[in-house]
């Protein structure tokens, strides 16, 4: 096979070398790493049909394109690695306690309570802290991660266990996962009378990919129909085996409503870490973490609550949290109150970075704040060169308009702004996991912390984008200007309102198309009147099932009386229910409409969408 040539330029053929680039790479890289001119790569790419200059970002698969057009491997360099090699050019080791055995100390284990939605995870934080989260929260769904540390007596020894309050609903897994990657054990809530469900198997799959060991929690056992020795058979299908079955996994029996054995279930973390773990940390290095969570503070700008997992981290100490950098002014404990310095998994809110990082991010504590700038600027550099590569869409400005026209593809352009830096990036992954077709495009401009600025404001104007505000709203003459230009700025706090009214809006873009789907018929025997209610029909369900709040017509000898009512009400004796099912009786009120007779006929229906096919 022919070497390439562009121009009568012979090209170097790999011959199966491999060729490491970072996320985000340009032509003019790969071309360094190659020995070639990048003016030829671009050739070559125009004859692979793809219009890219020598120094633009690339996406992934354009790189891996071109690589195997030439014979070489393309290795993406993880964002991971090219962290530690970044921190190693300055010669940082970023993982790793220093010192030999002598100088590491036992710390607290750091504790992810995890499971399904609904089974009681924050109010279990709430009765280990003794404070109302849940009242607080829209929704009922914890919207941020935070890190709170407690004591528990164990063995007559004061023994303290940081939690990491992480969310519960699906959208936010990539935090989630995140923050297993930064925990030692796992409490698994399952409620008695629920048993194990989808997210409780998801939760399991994080905690067992993150390697910790799991104290499970087996809540609401006050509650009617709990049925604690259930949940333990179904746990065992998925290796959890309990110690009273010959097993190694702790389990409590708890109601955090009530409070009980709550202590019991600490115990049981405190043990856990003790047979399963060897905790220690050298508390005397310069401090290294993670980043639970950031915002945008309106009167202390921007915050993040941080956990230390070695060193010890001091007010005055020069930081970097991901590509934000600064002085700590100040920390905060979990109770708001002043802390001069923070040891081994000791959770606490940083004042004074220079924007907000993001959740996962790992912080360090550098000598020099040159060092901790350059740094955050080399972070930041990688990370843009990374979105501009993920931005490319399918297709290039030239043919774009042409492909809307002919109604090949479909944009919607978004702009997402929130209160938290964990937030915004779990909103942004479930949209671009939205699967609505193949026709329909979703990108994300930009996303940000703080609120809706003028500059939001301009980009979607420029863009035709939707403004999503999640729990802050559009600041100063933003909302003027949005109102001015048309642009279509939504607010929401609950994460899943926001997902299924983007889903609603992705799939009006594909015009769908309904289709008629009768659910059941029922004759009228008799008629009640009700002087609040109007007219309601004895009826009894001759076919199918008759639905609440569904559509129906009034047939009378075989002909349409009425169109388009609606079952408002639905009895069966006393009591209101949602349907009724074929040979059973029961009473409808069809709302307003009262002209109603004995052998009349309800024919309820629903329009369902016919699947594009």
């Amino acid at each position: 096979m022919q070497a390439p040539s562009v121009g009568g330029v012979m090209l170097p053929r790999g011959n199966g070398q491999a060729v490491r680039l970072s996320r985000g790479a340009s032509l003019t890289d790969f071309a360094e790493k190659i020995n070639a001119n990048p003016a030829s790569l671009v050739g070559v790419m125009m004859n692979l049909g793809e219009m890219v200059t020598a120094t633009q970002s690339v996406p992934d698969e354009t790189l891996k394109m071109l690589a195997d057009e030439m014979n070489f491997v393309l290795e993406i360099v993880s964002p991971e690695e090219e962290d530690r090699e970044l921190l190693e050019s300055f010669d940082i080791e970023f993982g790793e306690d220093e010192g030999g055995e002598e100088a590491l100390v036992s710390r607290p284990p750091v504790v992810t309570v995890m499971g399904h939605v609904d089974h009681g995870k924050t109010r279990l934080l709430d009765a280990i802290r003794k404070t109302n989260v849940v009242a607080g929260e829209a929704g009922g769904i914890t919207q941020h991660i935070g890190a709170y540390q407690v004591g528990a007596e164990v063995n007559g020894e004061d023994r303290r266990i940081t939690f990491i309050d992480t969310p519960g609903h699906e959208a936010f897994t990539a935090m989630r996962a995140r923050g297993a990657k930064s925990t030692d054990i796992a409490i698994l809530v399952v409620a008695a009378n629920d048993g194990v469900m989808p997210q409780t198997i998801e939760a399991l799959n994080h905690a067992k990919a993150a390697d910790v060991p799991i104290v499970v929690a087996v809540n609401k056992i006050d509650v009617e129909g709990a049925d604690p020795v259930k949940v333990r058979g179904q746990l065992t299908e998925f290796g959890l085996v309990a110690e009273e079955y010959g097993g190694d996994t702790m389990f409590v029996d708890i109601s955090a409503k009530q409070g009980l054995n709550i202590e019991a279930l600490l115990e049981a973390v405190v043990l856990t870490a003790d047979a399963s773990l060897d905790l220690r940390a050298n508390p005397e290095q310069d401090a290294q973490g993670i980043a639970i969570e950031s915002h945008l503070d309106r009167g202390r700008g921007a915050v993040s609550t941080v956990l230390v997992q070695r060193g010890t981290l001091r007010i005055g100490d020069t930081v970097v949290v991901g590509d934000a950098y600064g002085r700590v002014r100040a920390m905060l404990d979990d109770k708001g109150e002043n802390v001069e310095e923070a040891g081994p998994s000791t959770p606490v809110l940083v004042l004074g970075l220079t924007n907000v990082p993001g959740a996962g991010d790992n912080f360090l504590v550098v000598d020099e704040d040159r060092t901790a700038r350059q740094i955050a600027e080399k972070r930041a550099a990688r990370e843009r060169n990374a979105n501009f590569a993920r931005k490319g869409v399918r297709f290039s400005l030239e043919n774009l308009d042409e492909a809307l026209k002919a109604g090949l593809v479909q944009e919607l352009n978004l702009i997402i702004k929130g209160d938290a830096s964990g937030s915004v990036e779990a909103l942004e992954a479930s949209l671009l996991q939205l699967d609505v077709g193949e026709e329909v495009d979703i990108r994300v401009l930009h996303r940000g912390v703080g609120a809706v600025t003028e500059s939001d404001i301009n980009l979607a104007t420029g863009s035709d984008a939707i403004v999503i505000g999640f729990n802050v709203r559009a600041a100063g003459r933003a909302a003027q200007m949005a109102d001015r230009e048309g642009v279509d700025v939504r607010y929401y706090s609950v994460i899943y309102q926001a997902i299924e009214e983007i889903e609603a809006a992705l799939k009006g873009m594909l015009k769908p198309e309904y289709e008629e789907v009768e659910l059941g018929t029922a004759e009228i025997r008799e008629i009640f009147r009700s002087s609040k209610l109007g007219n309601i029909a004895g009826v009894l369900v001759r076919s199918g099932e008759v639905k609440r709040n569904t559509k129906a017509r009034l047939l009378r000898d075989g002909k349409v009386i009425a169109e388009s009512l609606n079952i408002s009400g639905l009895r069966r004796f006393k009591d209101d229910v949602t349907e009724i099912r074929e040979g059973y009786e029961g009473g409808i009120n069809l709302g307003n409409f009262n002209d109603i007779k004995i052998d009349d006929v309800i024919a309820t229906y629903e329009m369902r969408e016919k699947p594009r096919g």
